[in-house]
């Protein structure tokens, strides 16, 4: 099979004119770093995922300790479903997946924030690329990135 070099081959990109990204980037950390993180009572951490893009919340899911070393393990971004009480992975069944590009915590260690390129349509399993796009006070659309930065919600697929 030949290429054609006078036709421009289309840029393998996301939604939004971003590169796709296509290998997980494992990010190292050490078990002083992992007993950093307080999990709730029920063994849970609230994970705010952002886009390394622009800002925008995507999403907020819930890690445990294994869910959270699966994510720097992988740099996929993966999650423990409180309603199906299973691991899961983001993208693996919509093709919507979330690769992490850094991984930090808060300064009480209850709370973790994943940076993250995001394929596909988007983060929430609605089709809307965040979690939060609905607001009160009738600012409809509204972006959860930048200037108009959102609450708390869930994602799920």
């Amino acid at each position: 099979m030949s290429i054609d070099p006078t036709v421009p081959e289309a840029p393998d990109v996301a939604p939004g004119g971003r590169p796709r990204v296509r290998s997980g980037n494992p990010i190292s950390f050490t078990e002083e770093e992992m007993g950093q993180i307080r999990f709730g009572a029920d063994g849970l951490v609230p994970a705010v995922i952002q886009d390394a893009t622009d800002g925008c919340v995507l999403m907020l899911g819930y890690m445990d300790s294994e869910a959270l070393r699966r994510t720097l393990g992988t740099g996929r971004t993966w999650f423990w479903s409180r309603s199906r009480r299973e691991y899961w992975c983001k993208g693996e069944t919509s093709g919507d997946r979330q690769w992490v590009r850094s991984v930090h915590y808060d300064c009480d260690g209850d709370t973790l924030l994943v940076v993250v390129d995001q394929d596909g349509r988007g983060a929430c399993h609605t089709g809307e690329r965040s979690c939060f796009y609905r607001s009160f006070g009738g600012q409809a659309g509204a972006d959860a990135g930048g200037a108009d930065a959102a609450g708390a919600g869930s994602g799920g697929e």
